[in-house]
């Protein structure tokens, strides 16, 4: 109002505003709810979300990511908490659910110290500090592991720690039943150790995009397979082409084996039958050229990113060479590496330098569909794994658990760091705040004491999840961690605590922690830091529908009466 009672309008009508601390509330609110669907899915004995969208398709899972990405999650507080979860999952790959959880913790004591009339500028700076001090703690308490991928007998000393890792990413999984988790222990660590490249500054780097993962429908999951090479989901173009071809020298296309239309509009006027001879023949000389200049640099397997003319297939058959068309870049990019060819965009700059290599090259049937199987290259720093399965439901979650613990073991061999699992780091970075919050001054010391309780939300949720008492199971980690069992944590599985986590062989990376405090600490404060929130009205559709429906009734009446 101004000041003589005439009203202002600021905002456009139909805006709606929320401000202060019941704007504050509500944006705690909503970024709790979405942090209790996650809780129940955390950890080995985690439950699994049924989620259903608009068009009817079930996803099943427990992973973090993939809930919060198919939920449609419309307040903006809680896609704060999506976008974390996304960054977390883009960033390490792991550790999602964790990450969203541990956030709703946090703001679940910011409330507590909102209701004693802390200002929520000092809870963000207290739990900033907090999230320092937290992974200084971490830095402490982990294990550097010794990992070598230079000489056989390095590898072989390294599996041990690097199955560790790979089971203790798969352990909550679908697939973590006896009788397949190590079978895909076996194929991710593999996969792994091929890809694996030496960096300068020490450590090893694996880009995760050089292990493709191909589904495909059938037989039974203990049926993947590793193949040091790449799977690809097409078939031979052509019935008179090899479908085998051993000590293969390929050709990588990024160019058509076809005569394109011109970009600019032309027109051909025709006279004689002669004419329409001549033009046919000129196309077939020229894609015959093409096919003669692969058969002259010694190419017998060609792969092309784009189409290949009936023709061209013919002469291409004809020559015994096999060919594949239509093949994904990314795929193309793979075969690159793992064949050590080069992808050529003009035929006419082929050589035979550009050439790939692979001991063999097949077509096989999988299931119902033909595969050309790219094998046996000399340098393969590109797998496949060929993941098998009953359903599509069971493959997309084998697929995201293979995700996960390739993304576990990138993260190990970037930095050998490791910590123990089943809730340890958390109750021990717990208790080294609590320590720490002492030589904190004034009201920030509270927040970092709720930090504290919030990392203790992590044991709490993975007792209840497996049937245990939650403040029995807290008391007793805290025994033993101020003990100096700094191993100490839940064994899910049997339901009771294990002194020695490591005996377990549950073992996460350091980065992976690290990476769930710092984004959970972003999104709380983020949210914290959030007084007003101003909405706009939705567009009007209804309106606009009614207007043209009336519209189109005046149409129809005054038909007859211009008849």
């Amino acid at each position: 109002m101004a000041t003589y009672g005439i009203p202002v309008l600021v905002l456009k009508e139909g805006t709606s505003r929320t401000y202060g601390r019941e704007a504050l509330r509500a944006n705690i609110l909503a970024a709790r709810a979405l942090a209790e669907v996650l809780r129940t899915s955390l950890g080995p004995k985690g439950l699994d979300k049924m989620l259903v969208d608009s068009f009817g398709d079930i996803t099943v899972t427990n992973d973090g990511a993939t809930i919060v990405k198919e939920m449609e999650v419309q307040h903006p507080a809680a896609k704060l908490l999506v976008e974390t979860a996304k960054a977390v999952d883009a960033e390490v790959g792991d550790g999602t659910t964790s990450a969203v959880v541990l956030a709703g913790a946090l703001l679940a004591r910011a409330e507590n110290l909102l209701d004693q009339n802390i200002h929520p500028s000092i809870i963000i700076e207290g739990y900033k500090k907090a999230a320092e001090k937290a992974v200084e703690i971490l830095e402490e308490v982990a294990d550097r592991v010794n990992i070598g991928l230079e000489t056989s007998e390095e590898i072989e000393r390294s599996k041990p720690i690097l199955r560790e890792l790979a089971y203790a990413a798969l352990a909550s999984k679908y697939i973590s039943s006896p009788d397949i988790i190590d079978h895909f222990i076996d194929l991710v660590v593999e996969a792994v150790i091929t890809v694996a490249e030496k960096r300068p500054e020490g450590g090893y780097l694996v880009r995760t995009d050089n292990i493709k993962v191909e589904k495909k429908k059938g037989a039974s999951l203990a049926e993947s397979r590793l193949v040091k090479g790449i799977v690809l989901d097409k078939e031979v173009v052509h019935p008179g082409m090899p479908k085998r071809v051993e000590r293969a020298r390929i050709a990588l296309l990024d160019a058509p084996l076809e005569i394109e239309k011109p970009d600019i509009t032309a027109k051909i006027n025709i006279t004689s039958p002669d004419q329409i001879k001549r033009f046919l023949d000129e196309e077939t000389r020229l894609l015959k050229e093409m096919v003669d200049k692969i058969v002259s640099v010694g190419a017998n397997v060609v792969i092309c990113q784009k189409g290949i003319d009936d023709v061209a297939q013919h002469f291409l058959a004809k020559r015994g060479i096999l060919a594949v068309r239509r093949v994904k870049r990314s795929d193309m990019e793979k075969l690159e590496r793992a064949t050590g060819g080069r992808i050529v965009t003009s035929i006419r700059d082929l050589t035979e330098k550009d050439l790939g290599y692979a001991e063999l090259v097949e077509e096989r049937r999988v299931g119902n569909d033909k595969m050309v199987f790219v094998e046996g290259c000399k340098n393969p720093k590109a797998v496949t794994i060929l993941v098998r399965g009953a359903n599509d439901m069971l493959l997309d979650d084998a697929e995201r658990s293979l995700n996960d613990a390739i993304n576990a073991l990138r993260n190990a061999l970037r930095e050998p760091k490791v910590l123990p699992g089943g809730g340890a780091p958390e109750v021990e970075v717990a208790l080294g705040l609590r320590k720490w919050a002492e030589t904190v001054g004034g009201k920030e010391q509270l927040a970092v004491l709720a930090f504290a309780d919030a990392l203790e939300e992590i044991p709490v949720i993975l007792a209840r999840s497996a049937g245990m008492d939650p403040l029995e199971v807290l008391m007793e980690l805290r025994r033993l961690h101020a003990a100096g069992n700094k191993y100490a944590g839940i064994n899910v599985i049997e339901g009771k605590i294990e002194e020695d986590m490591r005996k377990l062989k549950v073992l996460d990376p350091l980065t992976v922690k690290k990476q769930i405090i710092r984004a959970a600490t972003e999104a709380a404060t983020a949210i914290l830091k959030v007084d007003d929130l101003i909405a706009a009205s939705p567009l009007k559709k209804e309106g606009k529908e009614k207007k043209e429906e009336e519209e189109g009734e005046t149409k129809t009446m005054s038909k007859p009466e211009l008849d």
